[in-house]
Formats: C-alpha cells, structure tokens, sequence
C-alpha cells in the first residue's frame, strides 16, 4: 500500500503543478476540393485579434491535394481555443485569388463551418477546443 500511495502522491503533484501542461495534437483534414491540382493553404490561429489575417496566424502549412483531400498535423500545442482557415491554390500562386469587389476565385472554408457574410466570420464562429492529446477537425470545401 505503501508504493502505490506514493506513486499515486507523484502523479498528483506532478499534474497539480501550474506549468505542467499537457501537449495537444491537431489533425485537420480538408475534404470535398474541386481537383488535386495545386495545394492547400491551412492557416491556424489561436488569437481572436490576429483571426483570420496572413501575419497573425501561429502556423500556415502548405500540403498537395490528394485525392481531392489535404491534411495537416499540428504537434505540440497548449491545450486551448483555436481556429483554423483554408483556401484551396488550384493555380499554385501562393495567393488567394479574388475577384472584382474581393469575390474569391478559389475555394475556402473555416472551422466549425463558420460562413461568410461580407466578411470573414469571427473568431468565436470558427473556434473550436483542442485538448490533449489529440483532436481532428474536419473542413468540407464541398458545401
């Protein structure tokens, strides 16, 4: 009863300690893109001042479209609120295209399915949990 008291004892204190934090992982799988040409841009942000802008993401990852499917894994996280935003670059320029008046010209989505309406949705609309030690997302450009 002894070493168990103090294994138990250790495992408490261990995760009682305020900086002991647990590493998240994230998975975010687009589905539903038009072909497999060009990449996918997938942005994540963990700020609602910096959602969904290019210079305030925490991380953009660029992946091949492949079978009309990308996925990114992000490793290490602190467990919190997050957002995520992709576009589809079926031209393979790096940008995301649009049109007169700002009309985009290459698909895209946002967590939690958040939409567009004259503006990008918030933060709040596209934000979803990850805890540790795993979380996946799913994104349909198909809709």
């Amino acid at each position: 009863m002894g070493r168990q008291f103090l294994s138990s004892t250790i495992v408490a204190l261990t995760l009682s300690f305020p900086g002991t934090v647990l590493a998240a992982t994230l998975e975010v799988v687009v589905v539903g893109l038009a072909s497999d040409d060009g990449d996918v841009h997938i942005a994540l942000y963990d700020s609602p001042d910096a959602f969904p802008e290019s210079d305030g993401m925490l991380a953009e990852t660029e992946v091949p479209a492949r079978n009309r499917r990308a996925r990114a894994v992000y490793r290490d996280l602190k467990p919190g609120r997050f957002a995520v935003a992709v576009y589809h670059d079926e031209n393979g320029n790096h940008d995301f295209d649009q049109g007169f008046l700002g009309i985009p010209l290459e698909d895209y989505g946002f967590s939690n399915g958040a939409t567009v309406f004259f503006a990008p949705p918030s933060f709040d609309a596209a934000a979803f949990q990850v805890s540790a030690p795993e979380t996946r997302i799913v994104i349909d450009l198909g809709n």
